[in-house]
């Protein structure tokens, strides 16, 4: 682990020899028996478990095991072996093993708005995230002192005007490669085409409002006001090809009424913002959340 990290996993104790196992796929009799056989055959002692099927004939299983090894660094490569023999040979699984004590390296990618940038920097100040933040890229420096506050590295990259995106997005992959294992879109106000999905090469996190009706393009918050809206909410989804179609993460909403003003509406919905922003991220970081196709399993 790096500097950063081990400052981080230092925040985590008790988490030195825990590690995630994350199993899904075909249903079948003996998967959880599989799972607890071969973990109890390497020493290690299962203390959370979580599981789900979509159909017990012939549905999707998925399970999110945390278990404790004593010395995970030196016993984890023979665990891995067996695991794949079991699960992966024998059973037809998918399976991912993770160590609880590396935090996951997280970059945001940010415009103007500030609460939701902010708001992920404070709960990663306070530990509340299992996450060090390598740089936060920005297509605007208005936000450059406060970032640096944090002890965080800065980067702008100015977007280009025009439909081509390249020359930014690629500046922008050059700066993510090889130094992030998620991409956080903290009301990054730029659409991100397929080749920067591909070429970041990690998951990608976005947030945007959810209205009840949906109110597309500017002045949402204007619009909601002028038709009456009495709910207001956020959505935290994977970045996909599809625009706003990814799998959700985490949602939720909040009251308003007449009384509300457009301000108003604004001020809430950027509080509902980022609370699910950090929800989704801290359940990412946690690997609490399986992508099955267009959805998402979250433990």
């Amino acid at each position: 682990m790096t500097q950063a990290q081990q400052a981080v996993a230092s925040a985590l104790p008790g988490r030195s020899n825990q590690a995630v196992l994350i199993v899904y796929g075909a249903d079948r009799p003996g998967i959880v028996a599989a799972v607890s056989t071969t973990l109890a055959q390497h020493g290690a002692n299962i203390v959370a478990l979580d599981q789900y099927t979509d159909d017990p004939d012939g549905g999707q299983f998925f399970q999110r095991t945390v278990f404790d090894l004593p010395d995970l660094v030196v016993n984890s490569p023979a665990l891995e072996v067996d695991l794949e023999k079991v699960l992966g040979k024998d059973l037809g699984m998918t399976w991912k093993l993770t160590h609880r004590a590396s935090p996951k390296r997280v970059i945001i990618l940010a415009s103007k708005s500030d609460h939701c940038l902010l708001d992920l920097l404070w709960r990663h100040r306070r530990g509340e995230i299992p996450m060090t933040v390598p740089m936060v890229i920005s297509n605007h420096t208005d936000m450059a002192e406060d970032v640096r506050s944090f002890g965080i590295p800065f980067f702008h990259v100015p977007s280009v005007a025009g439909a081509d995106k390249s020359a930014s997005e690629n500046k922008i992959i050059e700066l993510v490669r090889g130094n992030a294992d998620l991409v956080v879109l903290a009301r990054y106000m730029q659409i991100l085409s397929d080749g920067f999905l591909d070429g970041v090469g990690v998951p990608v996190i976005n947030i945007h409002h959810s209205f009840l009706p949906a109110f597309i393009g500017a002045g949402p918050y204007k619009k909601a006001k002028e038709r009456g809206v009495k709910l207001i909410g956020a959505t935290a989804h994977y970045v996909t090809e599809e625009l706003d179609e990814g799998p959700i993460i985490e949602q939720d909403v909040v009251r308003v009424n007449h009384a509300d003003t457009a301000g108003d509406l604004q001020r809430k919905g950027a509080y509902v913002e980022r609370e699910v922003l950090s929800r989704a991220v801290l359940a990412h970081c946690e690997d609490r959340v399986i992508r099955a196709g267009r959805q998402t399993i979250v433990f």
